[in-house]
């Protein structure tokens, strides 16, 4: 027993040394960078004994605040706001998707010709009628200008149904059913695509939707919750709210917009007493189930998913520092998918651990890069 005792001990010791070796070389390039903008955490106190912000940490603040950042021509947006079928409900809705507009277009580097807005009563020449038609007109648009390297945000503010057999998106005029947009979407040629289903029932789009590379949040977990929905007015709200940035790196992505406006419709039914009739839910690992936090595998994604593009910004017109600062985006939310995985269990400890190892040395050595570069 004594020599197995031994070995044991000695590949403990081996896994332990490695680990260490690869926590030294991470300090070593990385030594105060704590978050994609390099931000420091070891600012000096202010006078009530809290942390100063960095220069990284009000650089980063200020570009989410900035109105009308520079535009980013890989980004597309296209807003849905079905019908209200209540004057009261066709003016939230409006209201709602009005501001979600202004927010991608205002502080997010959305292109203004590029983020398109239904309504069901278009009132100027920003907005068009939430017909089928121009929906599908919308995608083919979206389809024809954005390449591989696009990101595309769909949001669906309205009113569900649901007959246990089909849901629906109601429109003005033939809704819009699950299958169809899963085959508008599948055709958008796009490194990312995030779908956001704030309506009533929108459960049931959820599986339809599922997809590698894909984000998809519904205010609902199924289409029995067919009651009209507070989700989507805090999701907007989380694009300009400083507290729906968790991490306080003056970004938000969209996992914390998810986890805000789930928190924060959960905190509104609480208050007013009700039972509540909506539960909102996130897939971003493509198997078509979806939680209301970040377990089995979801999360990973969508926490390193931003609306705005900080590291367009922050490169300045500089076509190295962007690519490098794209690669460091990418590792980031491989290390963030990697770890959703191993929640899951889909890799061993030995593969999980390799695999991490690699990402991290080479999130590291472009960190260095970056650096070099600003200096």
């Amino acid at each position: 027993m004594v020599p197995q005792k031994a070995e044991w001990t000695r590949l403990r010791m081996t896994q332990v040394q490695r680990k260490l070796s690869i926590a030294l070389f991470i300090a070593a390039a990385l030594p105060i960078a704590a978050c994609a903008q390099d931000v420091e955490t070891g600012g000096k106190r202010g006078a009530n004994g809290t942390s100063a912000a960095s220069p990284q940490v009000k650089s980063a603040q200020s570009t989410s605040a900035t109105p009308r950042p520079g535009a980013d021509p890989d980004k597309f947006a296209l807003i849905i706001c079905g019908i209200g079928g209540e004057p009261a409900y066709t003016k939230q809705f409006s209201t709602w998707a009005s501001t979600l507009r202004t927010a991608l277009v205002d502080k997010m580097s959305f292109p203004a010709g590029q983020t398109t807005l239904l309504v069901e009563k278009p009132e100027d020449e920003i907005e068009r009628a939430a017909t089928i038609e121009e929906v599908r007109r919308s995608f083919a648009s979206v389809k024809a200008a954005a390449n591989k390297g696009s990101s595309v945000f769909i949001f669906l503010i309205g009113h569900g149904s649901f007959n246990d057999k089909e849901a629906k998106f109601n429109l003005v005029g033939p809704d819009l059913t699950p299958r169809e947009l899963a085959l508008l979407v599948k055709g958008v040629p796009a490194k990312r695509v995030v779908v956001v289903n704030m309506a009533s029932a929108s459960g049931e789009f959820l599986k339809p939707l599922s997809a590698a590379g894909t984000i998809v949040i519904t205010a609902t977990r199924s289409g029995g919750e067919q009651n009209a929905t507070r989700f989507p007015e805090y999701f907007v709200d989380a694009l300009s709210k400083s507290e729906a940035d968790a991490d306080k790196n003056g970004r938000v992505s969209v996992g914390e917009a998810f986890n805000y406006a789930t928190r924060m419709t959960s905190a509104f039914y609480q208050e007013q007493g009700r039972l509540a009739t909506e539960h909102s839910l996130l897939d971003d690992n493509g198997d078509g189930v979806g939680h209301q936090t970040a377990e089995a595998g979801d999360g990973g994604l969508a926490t390193t998913t931003y609306f705005d593009s900080f590291e367009k910004i922050q490169a300045g017109g500089d076509a190295e520092l962007a690519k490098l600062l794209a690669d460091r985006a990418r590792l980031e939310s491989e290390i963030e998918q990697l770890k959703a995985k191993s929640a899951r269990k889909e890799k061993t400890d030995e593969a999980y651990e390799a695999e991490l190892e690699k990402l991290l040395i080479d999130l590291a050595t472009v960190s260095q890069k970056i650096r070099s570069k600003q200096k």
